[in-house]
C-alpha cells in the first residue's frame, strides 16, 4: 500500500492517482476521502508500473470517470475528452455508489 491508494506506486504515479482523485473532488463534488476509496476500489487488483504506466497514455479523467458515473445508455462512459463527451447528459447518467464504508477502501480519515 502507497499512502492513501492500496497499491503499490511509485512517487509519479501516486502523483498521478492523486489527480485522478482531483477530478473526483472537483468535477463530481465528493470529498476526497470518498475519491480515493473509489479509486481504491475500482483499480485494487491493478498491476501499476512506475511513472509512466501504460495509464497515462490518457489523462486521469479519463480512467477516474467510471469509478463514479455508469455509461446509462451510452456505449462507452465518460472520457473526460469535451469533444467524445458533448453527446452526454452527463445530470442524467447513473452513478455508481461508493464502496461499503467497512471496507478496506477507505484510507483517509472521514
Amino acid at each position: 500500500m502507497t499512502e492513501e491508494f492500496v497499491l503499490e506506486l511509485d512517487e509519479g504515479m501516486l502523483e498521478y492517482f492523486r489527480a485522478m482523485a482531483d477530478v473526483l473532488v472537483y468535477r463530481c463534488g465528493v470529498s476526497r476521502p470518498e475519491a480515493v476509496a473509489r479509486i481504491n476500489h475500482q483499480y485494487a487488483d491493478l498491476k501499476v508500473g512506475p511513472y509512466p504506466d501504460l495509464l497515462c497514455h490518457e489523462p486521469p479523467d479519463f480512467w477516474v470517470l467510471p469509478a463514479y458515473y455508469d455509461r446509462g445508455d451510452h456505449a462507452l462512459p465518460p472520457t473526460g475528452d469535451p469533444d467524445a463527451d458533448a453527446p452526454i447528459d452527463f445530470s442524467r447518467l447513473p452513478i455508481h455508489p461508493p464502496p461499503p464504508r467497512d471496507s478496506r477502501f477507505w484510507t483517509l480519515p472521514r
